[in-house]
């Protein structure tokens, strides 16, 4: 790629904005051959098993994963009949087939000298696509990725909360970076007056700050969507600084929570870091703590 796909209007608010507010940015990634249906379906065919999921669209905001029901589609047939089949899909970790990898950091290395100056270094770089049938929801969920969604084809609102502790427990939190809860979190409809709706029509993006907690309404036609991730430095510690919590509260105690940017929360990931390599060296890594 050698034009810019982001917009200088688009840069200058995202430089606004990161690491911690989300926002609607602009971009020029509009027909781009590998973003079309027949490219994606390809790419699926590509990709391992486990980096293709799909879902049934017609779900509630809040839904536990074990309530979600299994798709009764294949793959190939779920991208060829999304206008009428009812579905979202993810093509995860989409750098793993090298066209896509070029794309992703190319857009990437449009956003480097906003971030790093930040957060640090732009760490596990990764790419997805949605591809989601008219009036689809994603179930109301948070990532700990940095992320922007570039929208292509079809319209989306994606309703964004605030990613501290306003909604949910610091315990939350702390399992989640342990790996003890999944991306779809509890919605209390007492929740919805702290959201802030965006809608995205394509030639447009949002960016998602780290562990945000959101869902998506698709729009009336089908979408495809572009999200570009990366870890940081800053992300990194602060999940650190969760776990080594976690620990702090199985003692009985009861830890300050992480503090938000641009505070780093060396001390806590440091320690955390230690005793985890301290447990791996004497083959404890992995049991009960």
């Amino acid at each position: 790629m050698t034009d810019a796909v982001f917009t200088q209007a688009g840069l200058a608010e995202f430089g606004r904005v990161y690491p911690g507010e989300a926002a609607r940015l602009s971009h020029r990634l509009l027909d781009h051959p590998l973003l079309t249906l027949s490219a994606l379906e390809e790419l699926a065919a590509a990709l391992p098993g486990d980096s293709v999921e799909y879902n049934p669209g017609d779900l509630p905001v809040g839904i536990a994963p074990e309530d979600v029901p299994a798709p009764s589609l294949g793959i190939a047939e779920t991208i060829r009949t999304i206008a009428d089949n009812g579905s979202w899909m993810v093509l995860k970790r989409i750098e793993q087939h090298p066209p896509y990898a070029e794309l992703l950091h190319a857009l990437l290395d449009e956003v480097k000298p906003i971030v790093e100056p930040r957060t640090g270094a732009m760490l596990q770089t990764e790419g997805f696509v949605f591809v989601t049938s008219p009036g689809s929801v994603t179930p109301f969920h948070f990532d700990p990725e940095h992320n922007i969604l570039l929208q292509v084809r079809g319209e989306k609102t994606m309703t964004v909360f605030p990613g501290d502790e306003t909604l949910l427990r610091p315990e939350v939190h702390e399992a989640f970076h342990l790996g003890k809860h999944h991306r779809n979190i509890p919605w209390r409809d007492d929740f919805r007056h702290l959201g802030r709706e965006i809608s995205i029509a394509p030639g447009e993006a949002i960016h998602v700050p780290v562990k945000a907690p959101h869902f998506v309404r698709n729009g009336d036609a089908v979408s495809i969507s572009l999200s570009v991730t990366w870890r940081s430095d800053w992300s990194f510690a602060e999940a650190d600084a969760r776990a080594f919590n976690h620990m702090l509260r199985q003692m009985g105690l009861s830890p300050r929570s992480p503090a938000a940017f641009p505070s780093h929360n060396r001390t806590k990931s440091l320690a955390f870091r230690a005793i985890r390599k301290a447990r791996a060296t004497l083959g404890l890594e992995g049991r009960a703590a």
